[in-house]
């Protein structure tokens, strides 16, 4: 099966990782959601990497989870088990990866690819950028890391209604803390993966458990489950 996440090394202590579903969006399947997994692990274990950037192929940086596969859960409870058990080491992974994320967001993020853009630690967006959270008419919105980001009032707004909001706007929300153009946002983002590996790796590894110490994402929920 073809790699559904490219991993390179662009730079000394800097990752990057590329999510190549373009055909689909960048849709986070099952598979897709594994192989990321996959890769986060092997970089925490790296002691030569320091920073990892996140970017997705082509136009759109993720359309979020993959529908077809809730479908074809309902009426298949083995791969149901699978699709949360999967869904679950995700945003734990994510939530508790010990080195620093940065989303390079080369395109639309919606849905779960919003929420995948809010939990990285640091976000540059391209122009063409826009955010949303159409699932709201439907299912679970990840709320915490957003409002860690925007404060309450906006993660509210985009939570409940679903509206869309554009990489201006982002900027000016502090979601993001640059828009360029396409072709420079990898560039960009790397720029700045630059900056964070300057720093010695244990430091870094102490800044973040401080900042996830700190996080809203990182609590329990009354189910026993990561609080988003």
């Amino acid at each position: 099966m073809p790699a559904l996440v490219a991993s390179d090394r662009p730079a000394p202590g800097v990752a990057l990782l590329t999510l190549i579903r373009p055909e689909r969006r960048n849709a986070l399947s099952v598979a897709l959601r594994d192989e990321l997994c996959d890769h986060l692990a092997d970089l925490a274990a790296d002691t030569g990497c320091k920073v990892v950037v996140i970017t997705g192929a082509g136009p759109v940086f993720s359309s979020g989870f993959d529908l077809a596969e809730f479908e074809r859960a309902t009426g298949d409870a083995e791969f149901a088990e699978r699709l949360w058990a999967s869904a679950d080491r995700y945003h734990h992974a994510l939530a508790a990866f010990p080195l620093v994320t940065i989303a390079a967001i080369n395109g639309p993020a919606i849905a779960g690819g919003f929420d995948l853009a809010v939990m990285c630690d640091l976000r540059v967006a391209a122009s063409t950028a826009r955010f949303a959270h159409p699932e709201h008419a439907f299912g679970d919105v990840v709320y915490a890391p957003l409002r860690d980001l925007v404060g309450g009032g906006l993660a509210r707004d985009l939570c409940f209604t679903g509206r869309e909001l554009g990489a201006d706007e982002a900027l000016a929300a502090h979601l993001v803390s640059a828009v360029v153009p396409p072709d420079h946002v990898v560039l960009q983002a790397l720029e700045l993966a630059g900056r964070v590996a300057a720093a010695p790796r244990d430091t870094i590894l102490g800044n973040k458990a401080r900042v996830t110490a700190r996080s809203r994402i990182v609590g329990t929920g009354p189910d026993g489950g990561l609080a988003l």
